[in-house]
């Protein structure tokens, strides 16, 4: 027997795996990105330059080159601003909006990218079905569009929209009937404008993303939308996502200004906030 036990040793025990949690080091949080230079000359300066902004500075480095952990994330942070211009709003979030499309004459992302004209009318079919669903003349138009940015209004607009619809009922506005513009440049709001004849319009639209964030939302607002608006007579609120101007607090403070701009008849620069 023992010589069969030697020659025939027993299977190891089945090892089950571990389970994948955070500590494994397949998962990482903005925490485990982060570096920092190890014995900074002024630490209070550093820390206060470093804890102020999200952008790429007071990392570290190995010899003359970014440590690997650095170089990693600038590389997921490129690929994510790559998919935000390429991707696609999921009509199921158009649904739960209740939000209806139309389409720019942009034809495709390519062209998109390179005639930004394209983004700023509508096609013709486009316009035929705006003047069929929506409300002429509204006091309040609301208008989503993809922009540069398809993952903006995947990550913001299930928080920015409610707020902006609870905003306009505090502020005594009644809206008229929202919808979804695919390809939309900011200006595509004018011929918009054209189309319903609101009183005021705002805009929520994925912008450029970056390095920083590939999902950050604008609204861009006017008074009497039209065709030869220039940009000084729009106002906007940037930078809208969970580490920029809060969701909620964004669509909260919109409210304001567009009750602003009907109570003083104008927006831009003149507008007074």
């Amino acid at each position: 027997m023992e010589q069969l036990q030697k020659q025939f040793p027993a299977a190891p025990e089945t090892v089950t795996p571990e389970p994948v949690t955070e500590t494994t080091g397949l998962f990482f949080t903005e925490e485990d990105w982060q570096t920092s230079i190890p014995k900074p000359v002024y630490q209070e300066g550093t820390s206060e330059l470093t804890s102020s902004t999200p952008a790429r500075i007071g990392v570290w480095r190995a010899g003359t080159r970014p440590l690997t952990k650095t170089m990693l994330k600038l590389q997921f942070d490129h690929a994510a601003a790559i998919d935000a211009v390429g991707g696609e709003v999921l009509e199921k979030t158009l649904q739960e909006f209740d939000l209806f499309t139309v389409e720019t004459c942009y034809e495709n992302k390519e062209v998109y990218l390179k005639r930004p004209d394209k983004g700023r009318v509508l096609t013709d079919a486009a316009v035929q079905t705006i003047k069929e669903k929506c409300m002429h003349r509204p006091q309040v138009q609301i208008v989503v569009s993809d922009g540069l940015s398809a993952s903006a209004v995947e990550t913001n607009l299930k928080d920015v929209y409610p707020a902006l619809l609870d905003s306009l009922k505090i502020n005594n506005l009644t809206p008229g009937t929202p919808f979804f513009v695919k390809g939309g440049r900011v200006a595509c709001m004018d011929h918009i404008g054209e189309i319903l004849e609101p009183e005021v319009l705002v805009l929520l639209i994925g912008e450029r993303p970056g390095l920083v964030s590939a999902s950050s939302l604008s609204a861009y607002m006017c008074y009497r939308p039209r065709k030869g608006i220039v940009e000084s007579d729009r106002n906007v609120i940037s930078n809208i996502h969970p580490l920029g101007t809060p969701p909620i607090e964004a669509g909260a403070h919109i409210g304001t200004v567009l009750r602003k701009m009907l109570e003083q008849k104008l927006s831009g620069v003149k507008l007074e906030l």
